[in-house]
């Protein structure tokens, strides 16, 4: 038996190793899709320093703000969800590197059969109901010989699946400490709001008095009391809408947090500075730095192999099959070297006519990688544009904070001066009153300029690929 099994397996791996010189499984490429220049900026440098490579653990100076994030990356029902599609990519696979190894199946059967009087196999024992019992415990082997590389081609489109899987859990991570920081720094604007407010409204009552005063010593009329007295109001509103957006902000962040809505613990906006320079390395550094875009290439490989496959399914597969075991009438003979029984079968097998079916999978496979590839391309112009915005976010943010700056200070003194005239009778209420609500809008307006530069260079660090570390 022996013998003959060689005599039958040795043509099919000659046969097999000799058509391997027509495999059609192609090789991937990384398709060129960064051009030069990719930032539209004029102050991007030329080394492959990048800000992408520093942990975010360092970005950030804030200790209360670096707990968050942690609390999050490992609560976060986005993150937990990622994780599971890790798990679920991963059994895929294990699943595609197994595709080399035989199919091996062991079953037991019994079988109980009564003939018809009137059968053949009655006729054979005169007339005679013939009752056989049969006992059979058996044991399948099928291997299909990757001559066309297709399991190779399925191992591979796995293992990219699987990597895309890590990358896009990455990517969720990155955007995660993107918005748990971004939240963060917009409760601690809202909080500066506040303060600010609250001094306003200090100092609207103080004025009310004063203007009272005046009102009685007859130096201004009603008009002026109720105008000051209305942009008391104002004020008071306005810390209104501030605390509830307080209330509403902390509740976003406790479910990015997963957790109850709940009161947060934070720090203040005046200590809050990221340690980290412009450098944002070269475009090319995007393929490897962002993990979205990783996750896209990856995409675009788990279809690309998918593909080879496709085509493979054009060719004719070749399997060894064996299939053997006991087999017996009586249970007491069944484990009987006489028992035993072997069948091997070497096959090829060659599509001919099945409904397109074949060739449809083909054309839907190359469509998928061209829709892939368009999805890899259109990652990476993303990519370099929110690159691009954010470096020019932050650097008109810069220039804008120093002009708020300025501006509040001329505003907080053209208050100071019209306050002293109006008391000394050298200016009217009307001057006051646009001076005071220039003032407060010119503080706040910086509190928020302030606010986006700490945005803009977290989406700068984020936009280049930093975060995974």
């Amino acid at each position: 038996m022996k013998k003959r099994f060689l005599y039958t397996a040795l043509p099919i791996a000659i046969v097999s190793l000799s058509m391997q010189s027509c495999f059609v499984a192609k090789n991937y490429d990384r398709p060129e899709v960064i051009d030069e220049p990719m930032y539209r900026t004029e102050t991007t440098s030329q080394d492959t320093l990048s800000m992408a490579n520093l942990p975010w653990k360092e970005l950030f100076n804030d200790p209360i703000l670096v707990q968050h994030i942690e609390k999050a990356l490992e609560q976060n029902l986005d993150i937990r969800i990622a994780m599971e599609n890790i798990a679920a990519a991963e059994a895929y696979m294990k699943q595609g590197k197994m595709g080399y190894a035989p199919t091996l199946n062991i079953g037991g059967d019994y079988t109980h059969s009564v003939n018809s009087k009137n059968s053949s196999t009655a006729a054979m024992f005169g007339g005679e109901r013939n009752r056989i019992d049969q006992y059979q415990a058996t044991a399948n082997l099928s291997w299909e010989l990757d001559v066309w590389g297709k399991i190779r081609s399925n191992k591979r489109a796995f293992a990219a699946s699987y990597l895309q899987t890590l990358s896009a859990h990455q990517a969720v991570k990155t955007q995660l400490i993107s918005t748990v920081s971004s939240t963060y720094f917009q409760l601690l604007s809202l909080d500066e709001q506040k303060r600010i407010t609250e001094e306003t409204i200090e100092n609207r009552k103080s004025s009310l008095e004063t203007i009272t005063a005046l009102k009685d010593a007859g130096q201004v009329t009603e008009v002026a009391v109720k105008q000051t007295e209305a942009q008391l109001l104002n004020a008071q509103s306005l810390l209104v809408d501030i605390k509830n957006n307080i209330k509403l902000t902390e509740n976003v962040l406790s479910i990015i947090l997963a957790e109850n809505p709940n009161s947060i613990q934070r720090s203040s906006l005046a200590t809050q500075k990221l340690n980290t320079d412009l450098n944002i390395g070269l475009p090319i550094q995007l393929l490897s730095n962002r993990p979205d875009v990783r996750a896209a290439e990856y995409g675009l490989i788990n279809a690309f192999e998918l593909t080879n496959v496709s085509r493979s399914n054009f060719y004719p597969s070749i399997k060894l099959t064996a299939n053997g075991g006991f087999q017996s009438i009586e249970f007491d003979q069944l484990f009987n070297a006489n028992s035993l029984f072997a069948n091997i079968v070497g096959s090829l097998t060659q599509p001919l006519i099945n409904g397109r079916q074949i060739r449809t999978q083909h054309e839907v496979s190359k469509a998928n990688q061209e829709k892939a590839y368009l999805n890899y391309k259109k990652a990476v112009l993303t990519a370099s544009k929110e690159v691009s915005d954010a470096l020019y976010t932050y650097q008109s943010l810069s220039e804008k904070q120093a002009l708020k700056q300025k501006e509040y200070q001329a505003y907080a003194l053209a208050t100071e001066y019209s306050e002293e005239l109006q008391i000394n009778g050298m200016a009217n209420y009307l001057e006051v009153l646009t001076a005071r609500e220039n003032a407060l809008a010119a503080q706040l307006s910086l509190i928020n300029t302030e606010l986006g530069q700490l945005n803009a260079l977290v989406q700068l660090y984020k936009a280049v690929g930093g975060g995974v570390n």
